[in-house]
């Protein structure tokens, strides 16, 4: 069989024979048929980028005469604003086998509120993995052009390349068809998403306990710590053990998984698939017709507080490069409120590993803490998992950290309610 590593080094080199053996070589590939993009000038060792599996995201790429992988990211844009957004990235570089490539992302100019972001000076962590399961960290660069600059050995001939460590549509499926199994496991369908998909609400333990907690995930596809959070939460309360009994007797879990099913499965940023963003306009009815995930919580909700069951504490999980609690400071009397959210806060830091503080402002553009807060009087934040550095772990982000996360979760759970509701007896 012909060399093919063997071939492209010759042809860099200009040997004649070479040149002939890299028409044979091209012959061989498409004999067994393989596809690549080869730039003018330089060759590249790249075959293939694959993105034809789930999670996986829209791109195109060409390579340069100096044989760096240009990869552009395809933006998704918001409904009725110029808002768009490039935050995840998915993808499996298909190469000779111990090829080393570089590759730089463009299109990370984002728009958020009618301004245009652009990647951290500092750069910005990724993950790769031979097999798509175990994942580690690299760093990759800010380039000149506002992209992002990394170089790889691909030694198996292929790589994995996430934004985060994934959590899929599947991996989701895997852990209720797991969990659905226990007597103290309840999943109901609550709605659907855009394109069909079922909406599931969890309910972990006894609808009669003194207290309800509810988790929402993936409001934004690319946001996948907080499903891992989930997983690690859900895990701990059915270990079965003594604490996990303890937990149980205090408060009810209510778990919203993944909210914005299709835009994981399409491997998107922020949107739904008819471009809103689930975790805006919440102070106003959700439109049904153009995010039906919102109007199926929605929905939900006011089931609940008709049948005067309403959470006490909604949690909304997200990814970003701040790690911070957000609470809503409308000035319409909201002390108590405040003063349960420190509460949580400092439970938050006593039981697990969060360090980074709460923020919070008079007016959120329509956050689901305050639309909650505000329309439902439910006390309710935004939970920010930091994307790029653990600072209480001194580590990077991974899923086994978010997973302990959430084991931990369920102990300062227990503990907020014991003290931040003592005036408030449900």
């Amino acid at each position: 069989m012909i060399d093919v590593r063997k071939v492209l080094v010759e042809r860099q080199a200009g040997h004649a024979e070479g040149t002939l053996l890299v028409r044979e070589c091209l012959v061989w590939l498409l004999l067994v048929g393989v596809t690549g993009q080869v730039g003018c000038g330089a060759a590249s060792e790249l075959v293939f980028i694959n993105t034809s599996f789930e999670n996986a995201c829209p791109l195109h790429w060409e390579t340069d005469k100096e044989g760096v992988i240009h990869i552009h990211l395809v933006y998704d844009q918001e409904r009725g604003s110029t808002n768009r957004a490039n935050g995840h990235w998915f993808f499996q570089l298909q190469a000779v086998p111990g090829a080393r490539l570089t590759v730089v992302l463009h299109n990370l100019e984002n728009i958020y509120n009618g301004r245009k972001g652009a990647p951290s000076e500092k750069g910005c962590l990724s993950f790769v993995s031979e097999d798509g399961k175990v994942w580690r960290p690299i760093h990759l660069e800010t380039t000149q052009g506002r992209g992002l600059r990394f170089t790889v050995t691909v030694s198996t001939g292929s790589l994995y390349v996430a934004r985060l460590e994934p959590y899929r549509l599947s991996d989701l499926e895997k852990m209720i068809a797991r969990i659905r199994r226990s007597p103290l496991v309840r999943v109901t369908k609550i709605g659907a998403t855009v394109q069909g998909r079922d909406l599931e609400m969890i309910r972990v333990g006894d609808a009669g306990a003194p207290c309800r907690v509810l988790l929402r995930g993936r409001a934004h596809p690319w946001e996948a710590g907080g499903n891992w959070a989930i997983q690690g939460l859900i895990d701990r309360l059915l270990k079965g053990d003594a604490d996990a009994a303890r937990f149980l007797e205090r408060y009810c879990l209510y778990v919203m998984p993944m909210a914005n099913k299709d835009g994981v499965v399409h491997g998107r940023t922020r949107f739904n698939q008819l471009g809103a963003d689930l975790n805006r306009k919440w102070g106003q009815p959700a439109d049904a017709a153009i995010a039906p995930e919102n109007a199926a919580l929605e929905g939900w909700l006011t089931r609940m507080i008709d049948r005067g069951t309403a959470p006490h504490l909604v949690i909304d999980l997200h990814n970003d490069s701040f790690g911070q609690l957000h609470v809503t400071r409308l000035d319409i009397g909201l002390q108590d409120y405040l003063k349960r959210m420190d509460v949580f806060e400092a439970m938050l830091r006593k039981h697990t590993w969060f360090t980074e503080g709460s923020v919070g402002s008079g007016r959120r553009v329509g956050t689901i803490e305050e639309g909650l807060v505000e329309r439902f009087g439910i006390d309710a934040c935004v939970l920010e998992l930091h994307d790029t550095w653990i600072a209480g772990l001194n580590d990077t982000p991974s899923a086994k950290h978010w997973e302990l996360f959430g084991a931990q979760l369920a102990e300062a759970l227990y503990r907020y309610f014991a003290e931040a509701l003592q005036s408030k007896k449900p």
